[in-house]
């Protein structure tokens, strides 16, 4: 018995090490401690962000309460910068991160997803008066601000831009505003409640993505009870009507889909 116990425990500790799950574990300990800790920005909205009296608030901030709900705990909001947020999962900083992580091929070799949870489109911002940029194309040898390890960073190198590297989206569009940068691929969902917010302001969409990019809640790789538990509730709360009562109070519309 003792030298089970002996493997068991230097199992974890590989585990720990290695940033691999054991099956249950971190679901177990989860439930035990009573808290969901969740990885997030807080300065991307309407996603994750804080409100005038500096609440954290957001589409993600409420989709992962109503996860954290179902699974009968408590959840605890951890901010971070884009660019670290996903290691912050190797450093077991927090349990899942919430915050529009795009699923890529190349993530999901690293760690695993939920199912999708809302999807949205690439959209090229450029300032009012541009009438250089007007399609992806164009943005070769241009300023594009982007965080270095989000997708739209990717695809403005791929596409031939030069890189004004920046936290996040209102970093990116103050950069496009102020003239630092040309433009910025960012994402149209958060583009759209911009403009809801500050309908003055002089940036426009000159090009729009043909195809839908889904996002996922990003956990552990082997962390599938974990993953089967998320979206188990996700389909509870598409279910039960509090997904749709989220999308309609951010977005005016269904956007899982």
């Amino acid at each position: 018995m003792k030298l089970v116990q002996l493997f068991a425990t230097a199992a974890i500790l590989q585990a720990a090490i290695t940033g691999v799950a054991i099956a249950g574990e971190n679901l177990d300990a989860i439930k035990a401690a009573g808290v969901l800790k969740i990885g997030t920005e807080g300065t991307y909205a309407p996603f994750t962000y804080h409100d005038k009296d500096n609440k954290l608030i957001g589409f993600d901030v409420e989709i992962g309460k109503a996860i954290a709900e179902k699974l009968g705990v408590k959840p605890e909001f951890i901010e971070g910068k884009w660019d670290g947020l996903i290691a912050g999962l190797d450093a077991r900083r927090y349990d899942t991160v919430i915050n529009q992580v795009g699923i890529t091929e190349e993530r999901k070799a690293k760690y695993n997803f939920s199912n999708p949870y809302i999807v949205s489109k690439v959209v090229l911002v450029v300032r009012a008066d541009n009438e250089d940029i007007k399609d992806f194309a164009d943005l070769k040898g241009k300023r594009a601000a982007q965080s270095l390890t989000s997708n739209y960073g990717k695809l403005a190198k791929e596409l031939g831009a030069e890189i004004i590297a920046n936290d996040g989206f209102d970093q990116s569009i103050q950069l496009v505003l102020t003239g630092r940068a040309d433009a910025t691929l960012n994402d149209s969902l958060s583009f759209l409640d911009f403009k809801k917010q500050k309908p003055d302001a002089p940036v426009k969409v000159v090009a729009e993505q043909a195809e839908a990019n889904a996002s996922g809640i990003i956990v552990r790789k082997g962390d599938d009870e974990l993953v089967a538990a998320i979206n188990k509730a996700l389909d509870e709360i598409k279910a039960d009507g509090t997904y749709q009562k989220i999308a309609d109070k951010y977005f005016g519309q269904d956007v899982s889909k």
